[in-house]
């Protein structure tokens, strides 16, 4: 009994779809820009096979279709065991390459390489996960031909298959997004609007009057949000600038909104600028509006540099349009963040353009990841042509992001998509872990526009068209934190990148999207233009912030 068990198993699997599957999961153990762990390895390569196995399948389903000749029962057996030994090899030599392939990327980015044990892990992960969506695709079939037979008896035979895989379809979407996608996007909600609301017991409100969310501040504390909290209670005093600097230095003026501070967006921008106005900051050298990410976090690897290059003469102001993450953020709110930081700018911009131009500070806008995306949509050109704001620094920008998007197509020719020149340099500068901003010959003009990418970052440059086609930043010269190892495959890539941009924060800072301090430093003094500062300081300055982040990631 077993034996032909074994032969129904054996006659049931594709002769196309097995070493086709094979190959799909070969190409998904190459390395992509972010390192990726076992068991997330594992997953990508059990949905390749499977994606691979089923191509393979409607192959051979159309080949049976067009009545082409198919081996009888004897030969058929002879070629499953034949396909079947194909598909062990390849995946055999895919595994016992994948190590050397995962370590070609951690090298790069300065992460020990993996266990010895990694290929054993990673296959029976695979094995695993494709055992679960073949189960999953049989049980899909089933129910096809379930339908098909039902309206097989009022209709004809073709017209009820095609009826019968319709509903199969629909009953799994039903299924998937009924019961549940929405019912973890809601579970996500509560748990992140919980999350944001805690007052956490080491964050103390501020006393100083000066201070948002004080006992005197037009913003209730409570209500600011956790990420909010902390930063407006956190950063470097002007004691803490002042001896790094060796001179007198200002407290730097953070204001921050959080969601349920007002009830939209436009309230939130008043609130804002409202406060704005009660400590003073228009009174200072520089005034950065900050589109905060999806959570409302707001980047202290970026904020806390700037305050030092300015001697504490700034003022930051943020206000938060979500607590849910990025990528849900912009599943379930698109546009949102465009919304609030439009809001938060038009009112930070109307009464700057009020005050006197010798009486008023510098103006800029600064963003990270979804508040890069919101942060340059958040600015329209025939608004502010008159009298624009001095500059800009956008970090890690979205793929979607229009405005990066439209000077990385239109960059200067022999420069690579991973660190484009735009024209001549005078607006528009773009840079990375290689401080790129100083291009000989170039002059900066009245505004000061600056991208900060990695080329390991697949928040900015994961694309829909590497299903399809090589992208650009694939093709040599590569960036400096890029696997020489990575290639191109149709389908398979799509995959990879699209796994990678679920992980880009899992790698050590100043890669993927997890930018660093010394980096941010480059942009800022590029964008501000601080006075005061050489070569040496800004090293120190580098140096300071390197043993600052180092000595928090190693206390947890």
């Amino acid at each position: 009994m077993p034996y032909f068990r074994m032969g129904a198993l054996l006659r049931s699997l594709s002769l196309i779809g097995l070493p086709l599957g094979a190959i799909f999961l070969a190409a998904s153990l190459t390395p992509s820009l972010i390192p990726r762990s076992y068991l997330m390895q594992g997953a990508l390569a059990g949905v390749s096979l499977a994606l691979g196995y089923a191509i393979g399948t409607r192959i051979d389903a159309l080949w049976r279709y067009l009545e082409l000749p198919v081996p009888g029962p004897r030969w058929g057996f002879r070629l499953t065991w034949a396909s079947l030994g194909v598909a062990a090899a390849i995946v055999l030599a895919a595994l016992w390459k994948s190590a050397a392939w995962q370590n070609s990327i951690r090298e790069l980015m300065g992460m020990p390489p993996v266990e010895t044990i990694h290929p054993l892990e990673v296959g029976l992960v695979a094995l695993a996960v494709f055992a679960v969506l073949l189960v999953i695709w049989r049980f899909f079939r089933m129910l096809a031909g379930y339908f098909d037979r039902w309206t097989g008896r009022f209709v004809p035979g073709r017209v009820a298959r095609i009826i019968g895989v319709a509903a199969a379809g629909a009953l799994f979407v039903l299924i998937l997004d009924g019961l549940l996608l929405r019912s973890l996007l809601g579970m996500a909600d509560e748990a992140m609007r919980i999350r944001d609301s805690l007052i956490e017991p080491d964050v103390a409100r501020p006393e100083a009057p000066e201070r948002t969310g004080s006992a005197a501040s037009l913003v209730d504390w409570a209500g600011m949000g956790r990420t909010g909290r902390d930063y407006v209670s956190s950063g470097p005093t002007a004691a803490e600038i002042s001896a790094f600097l060796g001179r007198p230095a200002l407290e730097p003026i953070r204001v921050y909104v959080g969601l349920n501070s007002a009830e939209d967006a436009e309230a939130r921008a008043d609130l804002a600028l409202r406060e704005l106005e009660r400590v003073g900051a228009f009174e200072r050298s520089a005034l950065i509006v900050v589109v905060p990410t999806g959570t409302g976090w707001m980047d202290s690897a970026g904020t806390d540099p700037v305050e030092y290059l300015l001697g504490g003469d700034v003022a930051t102001v943020a206000i938060q349009y979500s607590y849910l993450t990025s990528p849900m953020s912009l599943l379930v709110e698109p546009g949102i963040g465009i919304e609030a930081g439009r809001a938060l700018f038009r009112a930070v911009y109307r009464h700057w353009t009020e005050l006197p131009r010798d009486e008023r500070p510098k103006l800029y806008l600064n963003g990270l990841s979804l508040g890069a995306y919101s942060s340059e949509q958040s600015v329209r050109l025939h608004e502010v042509i008159a009298d624009p704001p001095q500059g800009a620094l956008w970090v890690g920008p979205p793929f979607p992001s229009p405005v990066w998007r439209a000077a990385v197509r239109d960059r200067n020719p022999g420069t690579p998509e991973w660190l484009p020149r735009f024209g001549d340099g005078s607006i528009l500068r773009f840079t990375n872990q290689e401080n790129a901003l100083d291009i000989p010959g170039a002059e900066w003009g009245p505004i000061r526009l600056v991208y900060l990418q990695y080329p390991s970052d697949p928040i900015t440059f994961f694309s829909p068209e590497s299903f399809y086609r090589e992208p650009d930043w694939m093709k040599a010269p590569r960036g400096p934190d890029v696997s020489p190892d990575l290639m191109w495959f149709p389908g398979v890539s799509f995959l990879q990148l699209l796994l990678d941009t679920a992980i880009g924060l899992n790698v050590p800072m100043g890669h993927g999207h997890l930018f660093a301090p010394e980096h941010y430093i480059d942009g800022w003094q590029a964008v501000v233009a601080p006075e005061g500062w050489d070569a040496e300081g800004i090293e120190r300055l580098k140096a300071h912030f390197r043993e600052k982040f180092a000595a928090e990631a190693a206390e947890g």
